[in-house]
C-alpha cells in the first residue's frame, strides 16, 4: 500500500461509498423508527445529505487527512445543533475508527497526531447526543481509536519495509546485470584476442604449406598441398564460425553446417512434399550446398502444408546437377497467412551471395521458385 501517493484511487472511493451507505441506512431507520426511546428529535430527510458531508470526502484523504478530518467533525457537529439526538453512532463511529487508521498508516507517528486528535474529538461530537449509545461509551471509543492508530502504524512500517526491499532488490538486479554484462564484454574481448591470434597463425600455416607445394613442383606433391589446404581451410572456418557465434551472444550450434545431404531429414519434417534430383549428383563447394539448403527451408515456411491441412495439394522440391550450376526448384501451393513475399526475398538474397539468379512465379495461390546457384563461385 502506497501511502504518499495523493492520487484518488478505487479503494478511496469503495471506502468512502461504503461509509455512505452505512449513511444512509441509518438515516432510513432514524426517519421510519416510530421508538421514543431512539426516535429523533427531528425526523427530517435534510439529516442526509448533512451527514453524507461528513463521508464523502473521505474520498480525498490522501490528499490532505487533516481536512478531511476536521470537514467531518463540522459537519457532524452541525449535525447535532439542527437534528437533536439521533441515533448517529451506527455511521459515525465507523468513520471515526477509519480515520484513525488512516492517521497512523498515511500520518506515522509525528503527521498522525493531529487527525488522530481529530478523530477523537469526531467520536465525542458522535456521541454527544446520540441516543442509542451515548457520551458514556466514550471511554471505550478513545481506547479502540488508540488501537487502531496504533495498528495504522504497523501498518505503514511494513508498508515501508516491503518498499526499502523492493528498491533495495531492483538496485541489487542492476548492480548484476551490470557485472554480467562487464564479463561479458571481458570475454568477448578475450576471444577477439584468441580469434585474430587463431587467424594469423591458420594464416600462416596455409601460406607455409602453398608455398612447399609450389616449390615442389610435382603434380603430385602439388595435389597433396592442395589437400591439405582444403583441409586446413575447412577446420579455419569451423573455428572461425564457433568463435564468431559466441561474439554475437548466441549459443555455438555443435551440429555440422546444413548441406544438401540435410534435406531428407529437412523434407521429413513437412508433409507431402517430394524432392526429385536430376543430373549426376556430387559433392560441391559447402557454401553453395548451404545455400541451397537454406533456400529451400525458407520457401517451405511459406509452400506446403499448415497444421492438420495434410490434405492439400503437395510441394515438389527438385535439384539438378548441371556442369556449372545447382538449380533449386520449389514448387508447391501457399499456405495461407504466411509472407510469401519474406520468404522469397530471403532465398533471393542466399542466391545473390553467390551471384547466382532467382526466378520467382505466385498465382492462384500456387508458387514456383527457381534458384541457379553457380558452382564455381564456392
Amino acid at each position: 500500500m502506497v501511502w504518499d501517493d495523493r492520487r484518488v484511487r478505487a479503494v478511496d472511493v469503495a471506502l468512502a461509498g461504503a461509509l455512505s451507505t452505512l449513511v444512509v441506512l441509518l438515516v432510513v431507520m432514524v426517519v421510519e423508527d416510530d421508538d421514543p426511546a431512539t426516535r429523533a428529535g427531528s425526523q427530517s430527510w435534510w439529516m442526509l445529505p448533512v451527514f453524507l458531508a461528513a463521508t464523502v470526502p473521505l474520498v480525498w484523504w490522501r490528499r490532505s487527512l487533516v481536512a478531511v478530518t476536521a470537514t467531518a467533525v463540522v459537519a457532524v457537529g452541525l449535525h447535532d445543533l439542527l437534528f437533536g439526538p439521533v441515533v448517529r453512532c451506527g455511521a459515525g463511529l465507523p468513520l471515526a475508527f477509519t480515520l484513525a487508521f488512516l492517521a497512523g498508516a498515511a500520518g506515522g507517528r509525528r503527521r498522525g497526531v493531529v487527525p488522530l486528535g481529530l478523530t477523537a474529538l469526531l467520536a465525542a461530537v458522535v456521541l454527544v447526543r446520540d441516543t442509542a449509545a451515548g457520551p458514556e461509551l466514550l471511554p471505550v471509543v478513545l481506547v479502540v481509536l488508540a488501537a487502531l492508530w496504533g495498528t495504522g502504524l504497523v501498518a505503514r512500517s511494513r508498508s515501508e519495509l516491503a518498499a526499502q526491499l523492493r528498491r533495495s532488490t531492483a538496485e541489487l538486479r542492476a548492480v548484476r546485470d551490470e557485472r554480467t554484462a562487464l564479463e561479458v564484454l571481458d570475454d568477448r574481448a578475450r576471444m577477439s584476442t584468441e580469434l585474430e591470434t587463431l587467424l594469423g597463425e591458420r594464416l600462416r600455416r596455409l601460406e607455409a604449406t602453398a608455398e612447399a607445394g609450389a616449390a615442389a613442383g610435382a603434380p603430385g606433391a602439388t595435389r597433396e598441398a592442395l589437400e591439405v589446404l582444403e583441409a586446413e581451410g575447412r577446420r579455419t572456418l569451423g573455428d572461425v564460425r564457433e568463435v564468431v557465434g559466441v561474439l554475437r551472444g548466441g549459443e555455438t550450434s555443435l551440429a555440422p553446417t546444413p548441406s544438401i545431404a540435410h534435406l531428407d531429414a529437412l523434407l521429413a519434417g513437412h508433409p507431402g512434399v517430394e524432392l526429385d534430383v536430376r543430373g549426376e549428383p556430387r559433392v560441391l563447394p559447402a557454401s553453395v550446398e548451404l545455400s541451397a539448403y537454406r533456400v529451400v527451408e525458407h520457401l517451405l515456411e511459406v509452400l506446403g502444408t499448415g497444421p492438420g491441412d495434410v490434405a492439400r495439394a503437395h510441394v515438389t522440391v527438385s535439384l539438378r546437377f548441371a556442369d556449372d550450376v545447382l538449380e533449386v526448384t520449389v514448387a508447391g501451393p501457399v499456405t495461407r497467412g504466411t509472407d510469401t513475399r519474406g520468404a522469397v526475398s530471403r532465398a533471393r538474397e542466399r542466391v545473390r551471395l553467390h551471384a547466382g539468379a532467382l526466378d520467382a512465379t505466385v498465382a492462384r495461390g500456387r508458387a514456383r521458385v527457381v534458384a541457379q546457384l553457380p558452382v564455381t563461385s564456392g
